[in-house]
């Protein structure tokens, strides 16, 4: 009978250990699926290639980086595209750019919004606040058609909603060309061969050029380093809690393997006394 009761224990201890192991390599491997860079398929698998500080289980924004590419995106992105999903306070939150307070309330001070009413029923302007959105160039997708001819996609989660990411977005914006003679370009169209969605025509124009952005921390400013530093910080906005979420998942990963190891040696002693 004692025999039987150790062997039905090691059996229930095993089959512990053995769960337990598997959730630990399934976390183990979500963290590094999830960490990685997305990889395109299909019409976009001719992306350039790009190290990118952010990619693997352990990968951090670079702040230098996001912050010249707030400086694009602000220059040059925000002319035309609309971000509504980020607040200016998020530029001072950890994870991402870490501007200080002083600058994110400088920064916010820059636009002008529309308030109100006031206490006379009458609506006002004021300078913008931290917890402002990002201002959208134009007040409706209709008024951005009538001036472009095609309303601007927000940019807020362009980095996640694009297969390959960050890296199309540098592929794309670094892709322009004159196109081959076979190649017939309508009116207001533009050729750029990695927009395979429009068949190699884009009605956006180059936004970029050398020399577009003047970056205060000496940085050549050449078109290659505006399209890292502008599809760098694009990642950010789509996905600000990055940095987080791979803390959290190492950190729950190691739990997991600790918690193997414990019902490991548990079994060990479980079966040493039955003998």
């Amino acid at each position: 009978m004692t025999k039987m009761i150790g062997t039905s224990s090691r059996s229930r201890f095993g089959v512990k250990l053995a769960g337990v192991a598997a959730v630990a390599a399934v976390a183990f491997g979500a963290v590094f699926a999830l960490s990685g860079p997305v990889r395109a398929e299909g019409g976009e698998a001719h992306l350039k290639q790009v190290n990118w500080s952010f990619e693997g289980p352990f990968g951090t924004y670079d702040r230098d980086a996001l912050r010249r590419g707030y400086k694009v995106y602000k220059e040059v992105c925000a002319t035309c595209h609309s971000a509504k999903y980020l607040h200016f306070r998020n530029l001072g939150e950890p994870g991402g750019p870490e501007f200080s307070e002083a600058e994110v309330k400088a920064l916010a001070a820059e636009i002008k919004v529309q308030d109100g009413p006031d206490a006379s029923g009458e609506m006002f302007e004021r300078d913008g606040k931290p917890s402002d959105v990002f201002p959208s160039p134009y007040p409706n997708e209709e008024a951005a058609a009538a001036a472009l001819g095609a309303a601007p996609p927000d940019l807020s989660l362009m980095a996640k909603a694009r297969e390959g990411g960050a890296t199309y977005i540098y592929t794309l914006l670094t892709s322009y060309a004159e196109a081959p003679a076979d190649v017939t370009v309508p009116a207001g169209g533009h050729y750029n061969p990695a927009f395979t969605a429009g068949g190699g025509i884009i009605a956006m124009p180059a936004p970029l050029s050398d020399g577009q952005v003047d970056y205060e921390d000496g940085t050549p400013n050449t078109l290659d380093q505006e399209a890292k530093d502008v599809a760098h910080f694009m990642m950010w906005m789509a996905e600000p809690k990055l940095e987080q979420r791979h803390r959290l998942g190492f950190q729950v990963a190691l739990y997991l393997l600790a918690l193997a190891g414990l019902l490991y040696f548990v079994t060990r002693k479980v079966w040493q006394d039955q003998h």
